[in-house]
């Protein structure tokens, strides 16, 4: 069999592994009478944002694809960009689909059969993202690696797939961010603050409105952000093999076509080890979930990195890429580890503890986490570039990166699924509040959430480090590609056009963070005056004796999310195109190198505070501090408020940018000449 049918074939298996734990999910019981009702609702509430959300994208790829056949003149580059975009977009559907079948699911577990049985469904509906993901990267990347990859003049193409892939996930993760955060922020400060009934009290309208943003944003958004880097990475690393020289390819392997074929090679192989860690996930259910999920996750990793060794060997490549495959393998699990500790460990208290004396040390204190938890994980990143260039030959550490970005990334069928169980949780939770089913059930589903904060917060570390990483594989391909046609090219920290690309650069994620950050804020002032509208004109509403207008909450939060989600679109996918074309690749080159920077920073910062401020909240709801009610959790609950658009909004949208930038750099890098 030709190797290269390998890829999407396990792309085919993938996604009939995930088929097959669906139907594992739905022949659970949904449950009836209230239960039955809310999941209905929530389920409805997202296909219908989903639907509107596509159609709206489906306007803007058509623009993109008829621009790039006038531009590129041929169908290649427009075909794979539809294709790129059809596979995120099926992936995040399938995962958010899922996921609003297995919360119901999970409620009805946690209250009939247990954690363990609940544990099990919630990761179920988590798993079938994350394959989704590994899955459709695989068929649809290899699919074109397999028509185009063999011809290096029809190779370039493989990178339209990458910019489909980014520009949907940029709006998926914005719109989707968008829509939770406004319903998110106004049923807390309606609910929580002013009318002092309980997160997800089924009284409050904005509830239902809030779960449903828990499946666009965490499940389907976040999985289009994790598939772009995904792709992203095995696209630039390809590229890169692609334009090395002879004498370089002899130093690192047999052929190019080795160097090329292997990162693909190795995502198949990471798929495979991902399905083995949801097997041992499953396994250890029994035991504590926090146990259960990271026995998952390091074990798909440490099988990687073991079979990785004998696979490359396979191809004739030189044992230092193994290495570098390791230090991104391992990078990634240092950077969520970092990351938990700074969103649950002891910074969490001390925000909890500036609760005392009011809101503003909450902020004080919230801030400082964010900026402090920078270093460490930065230093990671920095640490891989530096090693990866130490143990490679002379000017082939780029490729050594790029590999580093694809081990990091490999095993996102388990990485996914052990952040999309989070959302599942959080869900069930809700919905065993609103249908009242009693102290037990919220035990166990609030348990399951706990973990699920974790994992969600140590996803969103990992999804900076790998889009940081793999958008400098992006970013070094974007070079070599630039020096094949525009000979004596180079990119000079003392170039004048250089620097000046680098101010340019910085300032992209603060507008974007201004964007969505004043969008998240409008739009939860529409939905907090819908609230109030509500407690006050609906007749037995607060006595419990009357139904909320949840549609009405939904539809504002819609409304809110595909209005504001276009400008930071345009502006990441203009911004390379004007400035490359206008300014040449030198500032283009320069752009990209200070907005690398500047998002991963800032991404950094915002994430961490936001889930730091998030569980300093929950740390006071468990009673400490006061407990709830107190004015100790008032002035948590203002910074979790604040931190929301933070961690998943504004922070997540950072990734996405400077992906998509990178993308659509490298895209038209042939054309700069």
């Amino acid at each position: 069999m030709d190797v290269l049918l390998l890829p999407p074939l396990f792309g085919l298996a993938g996604l009939l592994v995930a088929f097959i734990i669906y139907r594992i999910i739905i022949s659970y019981p949904a449950g009836d009478g209230a239960v039955a009702e809310i999941a209905a609702l929530i389920h409805k509430g997202a296909m219908v944002f989903m639907r509107r959300e596509y159609t709206i994208l489906g306007v803007f790829l058509l623009i993109v694809t008829v621009l790039l056949a006038y531009g590129f003149g041929s169908w290649r580059t427009p075909t794979a960009f539809v294709v790129g975009a059809l596979c995120s977009a099926i992936a995040g559907y399938i995962g958010m689909f899922t996921a609003t079948r297995a919360n119901v699911r999970t409620t009805v577990a946690a209250a009939n059969e247990g954690a363990a049985t609940a544990l099990s469904v919630a990761f179920y509906g988590g798993s079938v993202m994350g394959l989704a993901v590994a899955s459709m990267g695989l068929l649809g990347l290899g699919a074109l690696y397999l028509l185009f990859g063999g011809n290096p003049e029809h190779a370039e193409a493989i990178h339209g797939f990458g910019m489909g892939a980014s520009t949907v996930a940029l709006f998926s993760r914005v719109g989707g961010g968008i829509f939770t955060k406004s319903a998110d922020v106004g049923a807390d400060l309606v609910g929580k603050v002013e009318a002092g009934i309980p997160e997800d009290d089924p009284r409050n309208p904005g509830v239902i409105a809030d779960n449903v943003g828990d499946n666009v944003g965490d499940v389907a958004g976040m999985g289009s952000d994790i598939f772009e880097s995904y792709c992203g990475s095995m696209i630039a690393t390809i590229a890169i093999a692609a334009a090395m020289t002879l004498a370089q390819v002899d130093q690192l392997a047999v052929s190019r076509e080795a160097l090329m074929f292997a990162p693909l090679a190795l995502a198949s192989l990471g798929l495979l080890c991902s399905v083995a860690g949801i097997v041992m996930v499953r396994l250890c259910s029994a035991s504590a979930p926090a146990m259960a999920l990271r026995s998952g996750t390091i074990g798909a990793t440490v099988i990687l990195i073991a079979t990785a060794y004998f696979l490359l060997s396979s191809q004739g490549i030189n044992s230092a890429v193994w290495w570098c495959v390791v230090f991104g393998a391992v990078g990634g699990i240092f950077i969520g580890l970092v990351t938990e500790y700074y969103t649950g460990g002891k910074p969490v208290r001390v925000i909890a503890e500036g609760g005392e004396t009011g809101p503003a040390t909450v902020m004080i204190a919230g801030l400082a986490t964010g900026m402090e938890s920078v270093v460490v994980p930065v230093l990671v990143i920095a640490g891989i570039i530096g090693a990866t260039a130490s143990i490679l030959p002379e000017g082939t550490g780029v490729y050594g990166v790029g590999m580093a970005a694809v081990g990091m990334l490999a095993t996102v069928g388990i990485t996914m699924a052990i952040d999309a169980y989070g959302p599942v949780a959080d869900n069930a939770g809700g919905i065993a509040e609103m249908a009242n089913m009693g102290e037990e059930t919220r035990k166990i589903t609030d348990g399951l959430d706990e973990v699920g904060n974790t994992t969600a917060a140590i996803g969103k570390g990992f999804a900076i480090g790998a889009a940081g990483l793999a958008a400098l594989a992006i970013i070094a391909a974007f070079i070599a590609t630039v020096e094949k046609h525009v000979p004596g090219f180079m990119l000079r920290i003392d170039d004048p056009r250089v620097l000046m690309g680098m101010f340019i650069g910085g300032i992209f994620p603060f507008i974007v963070s201004a964007i969505t950050m004043r969008a998240v804020g409008e739009a939860a002032f529409d939905m907090i005056k819908e609230i109030r509208r509500q407690f006050k004109e609906i007749p037995g509403l607060m006595e419990g004796t009357a139904k909320p207008d949840s549609d009405r909450c939904v539809d504002i939060a819609t409304q809110a999310a595909l209005k504001r989600m276009i400008l930071p679109g345009v502006l990441a996918v203009a911004s390379p195109v004007v400035v490359g074309f206008v300014f040449g690749p030198q500032v283009l080159g320069g752009m990209l190198g200070g907005a690398l920077v500047s998002c991963v920073l800032l991404a950094l910062t915002m994430a961490n505070a936001g889930g730091a401020w998030d569980n300093a909240k929950k740390y006071v709801e468990k009673g400490n501090l006061g407990g709830k009610g107190s004015e100790v959790h008032k002035a948590v609950v203002v910074g979790d408020t604040v931190g929301d658009p933070f961690k998943d909004t504004s922070g997540p949208a950072m990734n996405i940018l400077i992906n998509v930038m990178a993308i659509v750099s490298l895209v038209i890098a042939p054309l700069l000449g």
